[in-house]
């Protein structure tokens, strides 16, 4: 007999039981985005033509986009930052689906634009909502998605965002086996890491894909989900080589 168990949990899914919430930015030339990268420019190839089909060279609507592999709401994999990490053609589907858990310090990110999550924060979470499981996404939610400009420039136009602390991945990576992070602004260090002269600017983000995992950068929603209980899903394309690429995110959740 046909064993439907997977059909009728997706059912149950879409069901108001649950509720579904799109962690992605919508892509266009007005994505938020790193300051280094042009915006999204798109040519269009063929469109519709007027008369009947038979006259139409192609009776079709199509472009040819040009975008930077790091995007709007995208994902790094250890090739992107590890010359000898793997791309994205090598990233299982597997991990494409994890537990989520959402470490919000957005009020704290609201009074000090340069704040830093560390490793206390997280204890600190674990205290009141148990330990993060093996395998999970953990992003870290500041509600940056909500400003204008990720850089958040001051009046010298010097950037300021937060991010997280190194040792706080680090904990998370060798005391829980994580299988990715998340974060709602362009880079993974704090604006003051990344433009501080004299240092290697990408710390966090060259430990945690040198550390064979995912993240998603420039996150947005994350205000919308309960700190525990939910699952994420990150579609990417499996593309040869690839060091990132614009991908759809989004988490589902019981609301019962």
């Amino acid at each position: 007999m046909t064993n439907l168990k997977l059909w009728n949990f997706v059912k149950e899914l879409k069901s108001p039981k649950y509720k579904w919430v799109d962690l992605t930015h919508e892509l266009s030339p007005e994505t938020p985005h790193w300051f280094g990268f042009k915006p999204l420019q798109g040519d269009l190839l063929f469109d519709y033509a007027e008369g009947t089909p038979e006259d139409q060279l192609a009776p079709m609507r199509c472009f040819q986009y040009s975008v930077a592999s790091q995007y709007g709401t995208h994902v790094d994999v250890p090739r992107h930052f590890w010359g000898d990490g793997r791309p994205m053609n090598e990233i299982t589907v597997q991990e494409l689906v994890y537990p989520l858990v959402v470490i919000d310090r957005s009020a704290a990110c609201a009074e000090n634009p340069d704040y830093v999550l560390t490793a206390e924060d997280i204890k600190a979470w674990e205290a009141e909502y148990g330990t993060i499981p093996e395998g999970a996404f953990v992003p870290f939610r500041s509600d940056w998605h909500k400003k204008e400009n990720l850089d958040n420039p001051d009046e010298n136009g010097v950037p300021h965002y937060p991010g997280w602390d190194i040792n706080a991945i680090k904990w998370l990576v060798e005391e829980r086996n994580i299988g990715a992070i998340g974060h709602e602004p362009a880079d993974t260090d704090p604006g003051f890491v990344t433009t501080k002269e004299g240092a290697y600017p990408y710390p966090g983000e060259q430990y945690i894909l040198q550390a064979d995992r995912i993240q998603i950068e420039v996150m947005r929603n994350l205000d919308q989900l309960p700190p525990v209980g939910s699952l994420i899903v990150c579609a990417f394309p499996k593309l040869k080589d690839g060091v990132g690429f614009p991908v759809r995110c989004f988490a589902i959740y019981p609301v019962e």
